[in-house]
């Protein structure tokens, strides 16, 4: 993300904020019992909608992937319930989009097949999926790469794989578990400048990414959601008020060093 490029120019004008949840966890806890009684989430209370950026920090071990699990109907929680609008998340949902920690990319199958995997398990005609495939491919800037395989990827363009499989079936929701984490600084600005372009072309409705890094989220979020040391929960919530388009050169603004001064703070007390 170069100093002087703007991001996400029109986000705002493209995506303006519904005053119901599209995606909300209400009184979410959650246990695990293997070896023992793990309480991962405590009463956790959540509402994304639609139109909306938020990111998700906290301490390591907080439970941010598990509630994100949960949000995406891969684990039923112990307690409480996640609404997708006016239906309750019992199991993964095609509206509901998921991107993990890694790229986690079948080695022997291409870029194309690897974007193109969700409606192959649908059974949708080769043809069609192929062709969804390549929109998505394109569309992360992978065009051309449609025939590589994995290895012969970078760790950045593998994410991007990963994040045109989770917009092949067009989600309202996407849920990224800290994708960029293992990547190094450069491509991973890279990358945040690519995710708010596909959420500002109205590829995905709401986006909920977890991040470790303060900096990115306050340059990515409207809102700044902050998770309490395990029993994880929501302790607090930082509306972003920065105007987009948004660059790098905004966080050395004093209203930028202020809302992340006051988001560290809250972790800290938090821990």
């Amino acid at each position: 993300m170069t100093l002087d490029t703007p991001v996400a120019a029109d986000a705002a004008e493209k995506h303006p904020v519904a005053p119901s949840p599209l995606l909300s966890a209400q009184h979410v806890s959650h246990v695990y019992q293997n070896g023992g009684l793990l309480v991962a989430l405590h009463d956790v209370n959540l509402a994304l909608h639609a139109g909306e950026f938020a990111c998700l920090v906290g301490p390591s071990g907080c439970g941010k992937s598990t509630l994100l699990h949960a949000l995406a109907g891969l684990l039923l929680p112990s307690q409480g319930t996640v609404m997708l609008g006016d239906e309750v998340v019992t199991r993964p949902r095609r509206r509901i989009g998921y991107v993990f920690q890694n790229a986690n990319l079948m080695p022997w199958r291409t870029v194309l097949d690897n974007v193109a995997l969700p409606l192959e398990l649908r059974r949708v005609p080769r043809a069609e999926r192929e062709a969804a495939a390549r929109e998505q491919i394109a569309l992360v800037g992978l065009a051309g790469f449609e025939g590589a395989y994995p290895a012969e990827l970078s760790g950045g363009m593998a994410q991007r794989v990963a994040i045109a499989r989770a917009l092949i079936t067009r989600p309202d929701v996407l849920l990224l578990d800290e994708p960029f984490g293992a990547l190094d600084a450069l491509t991973r600005e890279q990358l945040g400048e690519e995710l708010l372009r596909i959420w500002a072309a109205g590829e995905t409705s709401a986006v909920l990414m977890v991040t470790h890094s303060i900096s990115e989220a306050i340059l990515l979020a409207d809102r700044v959601l902050v998770m309490s040391p395990r029993p994880g929960h929501i302790d607090a919530s930082f509306p972003v008020d920065i105007p987009r388009p948004r660059s790098l050169d905004m966080l050395h603004r004093p209203e930028a060093g202020a809302l992340a001064r006051a988001i560290r703070a809250a972790i800290r007390v938090g821990g």
